[in-house]
């Protein structure tokens, strides 16, 4: 019937990282320490899998560390996997919280084989803006069917004095994926400054509700406990593990940074007119805070201030020229406001700055596709592949690009690419069913707008396709419900263009 088209969704909008640093990178940018995670790293396994690290060994007895809510199930059963994929189960006897209010835990396991035991660093010592690597077992996902060692880098955001939020206090930007939680923060040295437990994600937005001219939020704040304050907890308790507090006291910060900390712990609260008065303190005691104009920044944009946003990216850039995030992030926002040149010019620079900025390829690429240049999308949607294999956004945007130039086996490649690492992307299954539908695999094509369906039962496009396809396979009644499910939610999310052409199908079939 020539009347009759199917509904692909658009691309999944600019992924936008307001933060002050570098930003999904996949691997651990130094070899070494990448080397010395991985042999002092443990995955806990259970259910809900976590990381640890060994801090002791005392013959046969080895100690690990962990954050308290990898374990705190005790009716759970876990396994400790060794470096050398060797497992021990755990005796939950052994698993001991040094503080109620602290989001620690220690636990043993016993083997005849000797295993590295971590070196132990100075987090009183870690200032703003130094290298970090957290190392860890991301969670298995639908296409990775086992946990995987990586290491993530990054830097320091801000290590802060007071003990907040179960002992959150050192915050970096790291792209931390769940199940790295109990595993270590390293520095350059490989020593451990901190235990991994919390991190801000923005991969589960409702991927429907978006389109190429929206942004999504990744915020890149991921939180660790300073190493110290395990050393403290355990000093007062009476618990020996192998390492004595350090000597070196705490570095006095300056005012200066206090406010600087100040704004972070208020933006954490979600008090983002307070932060903007403490990153504006930090600005009047020192005019040169290129990373405090960059953070007044993200809270001027996020509070819709996108001019005053702009000019504080600016600034950060005069004051600091190889300042790749604030690039960054004033391309975003020069993207949301239309200017779509100087957003590409700023991408540019960013990529200048961070070659293996993963973001900074896929919003380019966005904005590429937005003016017309598919081949360009495409290619910046392979190089933010290259960089974050897992990139599940970046497969299915390419996947739309490549069906449009008519490379059908390719889209496919890529819609299942982009399931694999998500498989809970109902729009990767429209589009995925289109593009069989298109092949002439009805039957196929179905089944695709059934899972698109289950995972978003408001997936208007989906309904519409799926009551294309039973129509053309003889199921006239199932096609009108479809196709008048369709147009209910079409009308609900204001899509009248959507709504009236449904409701002309549906009269033509009748």
């Amino acid at each position: 019937m020539n009347y009759k088209c199917t509904i692909p969704a658009a691309l999944i909008g600019v992924s936008i990282a307001l933060v002050q640093t570098q930003a999904a990178r996949a691997i651990c940018s130094n070899d070494q320490v990448d080397t010395i995670g991985k042999e002092i790293t443990v995955l806990i396994d259970s259910e809900s899998p976590g990381s640890g690290v060994i801090i002791k060994q005392t013959g046969n007895t080895y100690t690990v560390i962990t954050a308290y809510h990898v374990v705190k199930n005790s009716n759970l059963k876990y396994q400790i996997v060794t470096p050398d994929n060797q497992r021990y189960q755990l005796n939950y006897q052994t698993v001991k919280r040094l503080d109620n209010n602290i989001d620690l835990a220690i636990l043993q396991f016993t083997s005849k084989k000797d295993y590295q035991v971590a070196k132990i660093g100075n987090s009183d010592e870690v200032k703003r803006l130094i290298n970090v690597h957290v190392a860890g077992f991301p969670r298995q996902t639908g296409g990775v069917r086992k946990s995987i060692y990586d290491c993530r880098s990054g830097r320091v955001i801000d290590n802060l004095p007071e003990n907040i939020d179960s002992g959150y206090n050192l915050f970096y930007d790291n792209p931390t994926l769940g199940g790295m939680s109990g595993g270590a923060v390293l520095n350059d040295q490989g020593e451990v400054i901190a235990i991994h437990g919390q991190g801000e994600e923005s991969n589960d937005v409702d991927i429907d509700r978006i389109n190429s001219s929206v942004a999504i939020v990744k915020s890149g704040r991921n939180s660790g406990i300073p190493i110290n304050t395990f050393l403290r907890l355990s000093a007062r308790n009476g618990v020996d593990v192998g390492v004595r507090f350090p000597d070196a006291s705490k570095i006095k910060r300056s005012q200066t940074d206090d406010y600087f900390a100040q704004g972070v712990e208020k933006e954490l609260q979600g008090d983002n007119l307070g932060a903007i008065v403490a990153y504006t303190e930090a600005i009047r005691l020192n005019p040169k805070y290129a990373e405090a104009y960059n953070r007044r920044g993200i809270v001027r944009k996020e509070l819709g201030d996108k001019q005053a946003a702009i000019d504080d990216f600016t600034q950060a850039i005069k004051i600091n020229p190889n300042y790749d995030k604030a690039y960054y992030n004033r391309g975003n926002v020069r993207k949301e406001l239309g200017d779509k040149q100087a957003a590409i010019q700023d991408y540019n620079q960013a990529i200048k700055f961070n070659p293996n900025d993963a973001d900074a390829y896929y919003n380019r690429g966005i904005v590429r596709y937005q003016l017309g240049d598919k081949q360009a999308a495409i290619d910046d949607f392979t190089q933010a592949i290259k960089f974050n294999p897992n990139y599940a956004k970046a497969y299915y945007n390419r996947g739309i690009v490549r069906n449009e130039l008519g490379d059908k086996p390719g889209a496919i490649d890529d819609y299942n690419q982009a399931i694999k690492f998500n498989p809970n992307l109902a729009q990767a299954y429209n589009n995925r069913g289109v593009v069989r539908y298109d092949l002439g695999d009805k039957p196929e094509a179905i089944d695709d707008y059934n899972l698109a369906i289950k995972f978003n039962p408001n997936n208007a496009q989906a309904y519409y396709n799926r009551g294309n396809a039973r129509y053309d396979l003889g199921d006239k009644q199932a096609a009108i419900s479809d196709l008048q499910q369709a147009a209910n939610l079409f009308q609900e999310q204001g899509n009248l263009g959507a709504y009236q052409m449904t409701l002309e199908n549906i009269r033509k079939i009748q």
